[in-house]
C-alpha cells in the first residue's frame, strides 16, 4: 500500500468495493456517475487517495489549477479517491477515478490491497460501453465474474470477451488471482451518442448494483434526469432523417423485426455530439 495516502482507519465489517474509473471504461460517463452517485449516499467519507504521481502521464491527464476565495492557487491532480460508510446493513468503500496510463498492475495492487486489509465480501466494478442499442429502449446491464458461486448467487455470465482492455478488466484479473470475490457490471450506451453523459446508463447501473447487493434506492434524482437525456436525444433524432432511420431499425431490431438497410452511426455522431455536448441533464 505504498502509494496510498490515508485519511482514516475505520472499523468496517467485510466492506463491499465499488470501483469506477473515468476513460476507456465509462462510455457516457455512466459508471463514474453512477459510483458517485453511490459514494454519495453510502460512502461520504475520506479513506484513503492513491497518489497520481507513479501512475499518469501528466501531458496527457492535465492536473487542474483552481481558485480558492478567487485568491489562492490550488493544483487539483488526477488522484484516485477511496471513502467509506455504511447504509441498509451494509458497508462499502468506493473507489473513483481516472484510468491510469502506468504501472497497472501496482495501481490495481493498491484496491486489492484495501480489499485484503478490511476482507472486503465483494469487489463490483462498473463500467459502461457502447453498443448499437437505442436510447428509447431500457438500458442493457451485462454483468460478469470467474467464480461459478457468485455467477450462480447472482445471476451473471462468464465473459467470454477477447480483445484490448481497460483497468476494470486488470482490477478484475488481479481480484481473481488474489482469491478476491470481484463480479463486474457494464451498461450499454448508445453508439451513436458517445459524446452525452448518460444518466439512463448510470441509472441502471445503481440499479443492478442495488439488486446484486440487496439494498434498497431511492433514485428519483437519476430517474429525472434519465428523461430529460431521453427527450433532448429523441428531438435530435426527430430532426435528421437518416437519424430517425437508423435509431427505427434500431428500435426494429430490439423487438425483434428485421431491417437491415441503414447507415453507419459513425456517420451521425458529429450531429448528435454537437448539439448535446453542453446540454445539462437536470
Amino acid at each position: 500500500m505504498e502509494h496510498l495516502q490515508w485519511s482514516d482507519h475505520p472499523r468496517l465489517q467485510r466492506p463491499v468495493i465499488i470501483a469506477a474509473f473515468e476513460g476507456w471504461n465509462d462510455a457516457g460517463d455512466a459508471a463514474t456517475t453512477a459510483a458517485r452517485w453511490l459514494r454519495d449516499r453510502w460512502a461520504p467519507e475520506a479513506l484513503a487517495t492513491i497518489e497520481a504521481e507513479d501512475f499518469f502521464d501528466f501531458t496527457s491527464t492535465r492536473p487542474h489549477v483552481t481558485l480558492s476565495d478567487g485568491v489562492t492557487r490550488e493544483i487539483e491532480w488526477p488522484n484516485t479517491d477511496l471513502t467509506w460508510g455504511s447504509t441498509t446493513g451494509i458497508d462499502a468503500i468506493v473507489v473513483v477515478g481516472h484510468e491510469p496510463h502506468l504501472r497497472w498492475r501496482t495501481f490495481c495492487q493498491q484496491v486489492v490491497d484495501v480489499a485484503k486489509a478490511y476482507d472486503a465480501r465483494l469487489v463490483l466494478t462498473l463500467g459502461a460501453l457502447l453498443a448499437e442499442v437505442p436510447h428509447t429502449a431500457p438500458v442493457a446491464v451485462i454483468g460478469t465474474a470467474v467464480d461459478e458461486h457468485l455467477i450462480e448467487r447472482f445471476g451473471l455470465r462468464r465473459s467470454s470477451y477477447e480483445g484490448p482492455t481497460g483497468i476494470v478488466g486488470v482490477l478484475q484479473d488481479a481480484c481473481g488471482t488474489a482469491g478476491l470475490p470481484a463480479a463486474s457490471l457494464w451498461a450499454s450506451v448508445p453508439a451513436y451518442v458517445p459524446g452525452a453523459p448518460s444518466p439512463k446508463a448510470a441509472l441502471a447501473l445503481v440499479e443492478r448494483a442495488a439488486e446484486v447487493l440487496a439494498v434498497g434506492v431511492v433514485t428519483t434524482d437519476l430517474e429525472i434526469a434519465s428523461a430529460s437525456y431521453e427527450r433532448q436525444v429523441s428531438e435530435v433524432v426527430a430532426d435528421d432523417d437518416e437519424m430517425r432511420e437508423y435509431v427505427t431499425h434500431l428500435e426494429a431490431r430490439y423487438n425483434g423485426e428485421v431491417d437491415q438497410d441503414v447507415p453507419s452511426p459513425a456517420q451521425l455522431v458529429e450531429e448528435v455530439e454537437r448539439f448535446l455536448r453542453d446540454q445539462r441533464f437536470e
